[in-house]
């Protein structure tokens, strides 16, 4: 599934679509996640004034509607000639004065909506900060996790805690960091958090400026694959060894996603637990 930097990376290469009029709109397959709504002929005549991403949607707004734009696990556009040869799951086409927008997804997990009050309400407002914003601090985090007995690595990629931190990314994170995946999040000390929120930070921009991570059938509008990849030192390595220590890396299942980490480099702690039946009792 493509993740936030891979988002951010397909919102840029879309700006050539800028102050440009949309000519026609052609639906040919509606049945994504949620149907395609049928009143897209609207587009028509408006100008793409703006695109904004917020998590993983991108926001398309146009003088007079606003949409919103999610890649689902294999969604992707792409800018191209009107002549180009159709593929077979190309389902959506927007013609804009100089240029084609094809959305296509074999899965038909992404969604192409409305921004209204249902949609707006459901998808958008109760998302938490943007990894990459100033809200996202070691305060703010320390808060979120003071109570959570999840996992650490579940914990960071709930949209609810803070958006875009995909299973890559807070793998890296974790791993550059010695922190286990399944670490109780509330076990976490003041510094651990500090660095989690700098690392989490440092590695979405680094995905950012290499175009993200082309794992299997990921590029961005231009057809261009991204390089994150070639970085990874944990993520789809389970039965390799350790960059740091050469220990083999292992794989755990966490929130129904693959978790790998170096059991060398990346420890369990134990937390002792007192319980109060156990206080004020002799030695």
């Amino acid at each position: 599934m493509p993740e936030l930097p891979e988002v951010e990376t397909t919102k840029t290469s879309l700006f050539p679509l800028l102050e440009q009029k949309v000519i026609s709109v052609q639906v040919r397959e509606s049945r994504l996640r949620w149907a395609i709504p049928d009143d897209l002929s609207k587009l028509v005549g408006q100008k793409l004034i703006q695109l904004t991403r917020r998590s993983k949607y991108i926001l398309a707004e146009f003088e007079h509607n606003t949409m919103l734009w999610h890649l689902g696990m294999s969604g992707s556009f792409r800018l191209c000639d009107a002549h180009e040869e159709l593929r077979k799951h190309d389902h959506l086409i927007i013609d804009f004065e100089d240029i084609q927008l094809r959305y296509h997804d074999p899965r038909r997990f992404g969604c192409i909506l409305w921004l209204d009050e249902h949609s707006q309400s459901k998808l958008i407002d109760t998302l938490g900060p943007e990894p990459l914003s100033a809200e996202f601090t070691a305060e703010y985090l320390t808060e979120k996790l003071k109570n959570k007995q999840t996992a650490i690595k579940v914990a960071i990629m709930d949209n609810h805690v803070v958006v875009g931190v995909g299973n890559i990314y807070a793998t890296e994170s974790l791993f550059n960091l010695g922190i286990h995946p399944a670490q109780p999040a509330k076990t976490l000390n003041s510094t651990q958090i500090a660095k989690l929120v700098i690392e989490i930070k440092r590695i979405l921009k680094q995905a950012i400026d290499l175009g993200g991570s082309t794992l299997r059938d990921y590029t961005n509008a231009m057809g261009e694959n991204g390089y994150f990849q070639q970085t990874l030192l944990a993520y789809g390595r389970a039965g390799e060894m350790c960059v740091n220590c050469e220990t083999t890396l292992e794989n755990l299942k966490l929130g129904q996603r693959a978790s790998v980490f170096c059991p060398q480099c990346q420890p369990l702690k134990k937390i002792k637990v007192v319980h109060p039946s156990s206080k004020g009792k002799s030695q």
